[in-house]
Order: structure tokens, then sequence, then C-alpha cells
């Protein structure tokens, strides 16, 4: 990005011609020249505000809103969930704030425009608009389960820079055809199945699958080259349900930790090599991994990870405006370009002055044979500190004695789960976290079943 894009802006896509798909919908392409027709159309439909909650799950449909609020010198705001009483809280907020969903939705007190139906024209003149770099393009919202969502203000000019080196890292070229299983108003989600198709010549479907013959289904709809954006999550659910996915050129995982053993499996399962994101919602994606081949993150293009003497991790450089500090423990090489990723700084719990990451745990249980999912976690509300540690796993064909035998040969003693319960699923978020409500009610049903 240099100085003249600053100071002209930056074009809504980067495709050559108006005949280019930029998107497939219910099995059939969508040009690019429609689809700018229809962000022109969609754009002279919103309201005069300044703030608009994009709420639309159709992706496609997300996409038009996201780059129609643009066109009108708006801000979408991405909240971390659709539940009613977040999206209250964060209107009171932003107070000037309306709604647009392509489902049925009611929210007392905020106007809500149902996604309108739009004239799928094409045009002969090719006009790709700019939007301005500095422009506040999203503001995205951290889940809030400690607290209050809080929010994290995304810039257009951020945002295309971040998708040039990410494209530039993942070797992706134009023509590439992008399915993802994450929903767009994750920042993940956001940054690989809008951002980076926008602004690498590709094509994004416009669907969400979650399930595995659902995955396969929304994969064969699209042409190769195809590129899988999901988490590990839905690539462990694949996998045991020995699905047989379309060709794939790559596949993109970020979100939660993937272990190499998965990575590997993925590997050899679907014929592509497997990259792992690492990023967060205040600084957006800044390091990759070819998971299978080591343990250590290389940082994108101009991005710099340190850590100063209290242990405190910042990231700086490329697409990260200001300084910022991460939430996890980090060991960076000399240069900045590289580090291990030790786990978060709320992971790490004290037990009779023994200290473990609770993600290095749930490692260790997710590797042994026959666990499907599982989790550590610590009932207290201590940070730091914990008198027991509980574990929630799913795994249909072992008994609890096993699995804890499994554990008592990888990890501390002090750190056995006191109690484990097996459950038939762990209550994920569709990018598969778990928040520490979900857990902490679940605990409570088990208690007292």
């Amino acid at each position: 990005m240099n100085d003249t894009d600053r100071e002209a802006g930056l074009p809504l896509c980067r495709h050559d011609n108006a005949a280019q798909p930029i998107a497939w919908r219910n099995n059939q392409a969508i040009s690019a020249g429609r689809f700018l027709c229809e962000v022109v159309q969609l754009a002279g439909q919103l309201p005069q505000r300044p703030f608009v909650f994009n709420l639309c799950t159709d992706r496609y449909h997300f996409l038009l809103t996201f780059c129609a609020a643009l066109l009108r010198g708006q801000t979408n705001l991405l909240p971390p969930n659709h539940a009613a009483d977040t999206l209250t809280r964060l209107h009171a907020r932003y107070p000037q704030s309306y709604g647009v969903s392509d489902k049925a939705l009611v929210l007392e007190g905020m106007d809500i425009i149902p996604f309108p139906d739009l004239s799928p024209l094409d045009s002969d003149t090719f006009v790709i608009p700019a939007i301005a770099s500095k422009h506040v393009a999203a503001i995205a919202f951290t889940s809030g389960s400690t607290g209050e969502p809080q929010p994290h203000a995304k810039t257009w000019g951020g945002l295309v820079k971040q998708a040039q080196l990410q494209a530039s890292r993942l070797g992706i070229e134009a023509g590439r055809h992008f399915l993802g299983t994450v929903p767009p108003q994750h920042m993940y989600g956001l940054e690989s199945t809008l951002m980076l198709p926008l602004h690498s010549g590709g094509a994004l479907h416009a669907g969400q699958p979650l399930f595995a013959a659902d995955i396969r289904q929304a994969l064969a709809e699209l042409p190769t080259p195809r590129i899988l954006i999901t988490t590990p999550l839905h690539l462990r659910i694949c996998l045991e349900e020995n699905i047989t996915l379309p060709a794939l050129a790559l596949t993109v995982s970020a979100a939660a930790a993937l272990t190499a053993e998965l990575a590997q499996r993925a590997e050899d399962a679907f014929g592509a090599p497997v990259v792992e994101i690492y990023g967060c919602t205040e600084a957006g994606a800044i390091a990759t991994r070819r998971t299978v081949r080591g343990e250590r993150w290389q940082t994108l293009a101009g991005v710099s990870v340190t850590s100063d003497s209290d242990g405190q991790a910042w990231v700086e450089g490329g697409h990260v405006s200001a300084r910022t500090p991460l939430q996890d423990v980090i060991e960076p090489a000399a240069d900045g370009a590289q580090f291990r990723l030790l786990g978060r700084q709320a992971d790490l719990v004290n037990i009779a002055g023994k200290r473990a990451s609770l993600g290095d745990l749930n490692r260790q249980l997710g590797q042994i044979p026959g666990v499907r999912d599982g989790i550590f976690f610590a009932p207290d509300d201590t940070p730091g500190t914990a008198a027991r540690l509980i574990a929630l796993v799913v795994a249909p064909g072992l008994h609890e004695s096993e699995i804890i035998a499994a554990l008592r040969q990888k990890i501390d003693a002090a750190f056995l789960p006191r109690p484990l319960y097996k459950v038939e699923s762990l209550p994920r978020t569709p990018t598969g976290k778990l928040p520490r409500h979900t857990l902490i009610t679940l605990l409570d049903g088990l208690q007292h079943a």
C-alpha cells in the first residue's frame, strides 16, 4: 500500500473484469459485474446512519451489506453473537445504529431492515469504487465472556493490507474458490472468507456448512481450485465421519489450537496442505505455520512479535497500525519474525506450586485415542490459581477410568481432573470456542443430574 493508495482510497475488490466470478450462491456463479450492481442497489436503500449491525447469515448477503455500508460511509458493527441481550447492550452503546438481517428478527428499540430483493442485473460498465483507506470499515467485538464486549476498530486500509499479506503468504492467486465453515462476522471469517477473496480476485461460497456431508456438498458446488477455510472442530468432524471431500488446493485452520496429529490426518485424507493461522480480534491474523512441519509460527511480512521483561507479548508492523498487546504467552525469536506459542495468559494455572497451561492439557487430552473432544477448565474464578481442574470429555468408546489412566502417562498428577465427566458433546460456538459461561452451565447440570 503506497501513499497514492492512501490518498485516493483503495478499491472495493481486485477483480479484472465484469464476468469474473466473485461469489457462488444456489449453485450459480455471481459475476463481479452483478455484484457491483447489487452493492449500488443496496446502498441506495440503506438509511443514512453512521453504524449498521450486519446480521446477515448468508455470506453473500453479508458481503453485499458490508460493501453497501462502505459506499454510504458507514461502519459495520460485528457483534460476537446475535443473542437479543448482546444486541440490546451494543445498541445502547451505538444508539444511531440500525440492523440488516436476512432472517426474521425483531429487537425492541432497534430498526432492523429485512435484506431486500435485488434485481440480478449485469452491467456493461465495470467501475470498481474506491473506499477511503482511513475509513473505519468495521468494529469487531471480543466475545465478552468475562465482561462487556470490547470494540476493536478496523480501517479499510488495514483490512486490505492484511488480505494482501495473507494472500502472499499462502500463495493465493486469482481464480481461487473459497468455502468457509466460520461465520463472516468473526474476525477470522471476515479476513479469510470475505477480504481474502475480494482482494485476490477469488470467489466465495455463500453458505456456512457445519456438518461433514454439507461441507462436502458445498465444496462440490465450487470449481477447482478450492480453498477450505475452517476450524479444527470441523476438520475432526469430517475425519471422524470418514468423508471424502472434493479435491482441495489448500485447507486453512484457525480459531482454536490444531494438533500436528490432526493436521497430518487432514493432509493425508484431503490431499492438500493444512496451514494454520494465528491471530486475534485486536490485531487480526499475524502469523501462519504448516502445522505438520513444526510448532514455530512465521509472522506475515513486516509484522514483528516481541516479549518484554514482564513476559507481555506485543505485535506491531505490517497491517497492525499500533503496537498491540497479545493475550498469549509467546517465546519470540531474536528477529521477531518467528515465535513459539506457549499458551494463553489466562490459561496458566498454579496447583500445589506447579504451573501448567490449560491449552497444553487440552492438547494432551485430545491426543488420547478415542477422545473426540474435550476440555480442562478451572471452576474457580481466581485467575492463575485453582484448587482443582475439571475435564469434560466426548469419548463414546472409553470409560472415565481409561481416560484418567491415559492422562497419568501424559501429565503431572496435580493436574489430573477431579472430576472428569463424559458428555455427548461440548457447547462450542460456530468457530469452535467454548465460552466459560456455557461450561459453567453444563457443569451445573451435570452436578445436579
